[in-house]
């Protein structure tokens, strides 16, 4: 269970609200609802695929990114632009730990932009904020 103080700072930025598992938690909720998780699971599977050490690993986990996310009719396609989503499908083939980068820029600022303050603005939250505000109270005032 995360507290109040946690629970409202993840307004302060998404980077704040992506490092926090039950912020995740919320977030991903929250773009289901809006049917754009897929924005949120390719971040993960990026920052995922950056630790990678081995490079029979990082040739496989980059098939995987780009038959999940980037080709043309993937099953969770994201939102980028062609120039982006050309550049990642001619480099594909002999992958590198930055070859997703600049389409991971591009949804990383797309949730920060247009997502995250949504999110702020959603019942999600706002119910998330108010139940721990409660909770808090009874928790110093068990009168209540």
């Amino acid at each position: 269970r995360s507290n109040a103080g946690e629970t409202m700072a993840w307004s302060e930025s998404v980077d704040t609200l992506l490092a926090n598992k039950d912020g995740l938690a919320a977030f991903r909720t929250f773009l289901k609802s809006e049917f754009s998780e897929e924005n949120v699971e390719f971040w993960l599977a990026c920052e995922d695929f950056k630790k990678t050490k081995s490079s029979t690993k990082i040739t496989s986990k980059a098939q995987k990114i780009y038959s999940d996310f980037i080709q043309a009719d993937a099953p969770k396609e994201i939102n980028i632009d062609f120039h982006t989503k050309t550049h990642i499908s001619q480099h594909i083939s002999e992958p590198t730990l930055s070859c997703f980068d600049d389409a991971q820029r591009l949804i990383y600022s797309l949730m920060a932009k247009d997502s995250f303050p949504r999110f702020l603005r959603s019942e999600v939250y706002k119910e998330l904020v108010k139940k721990q505000q409660n909770g808090n109270q009874k928790r110093w005032l068990p009168f209540l």
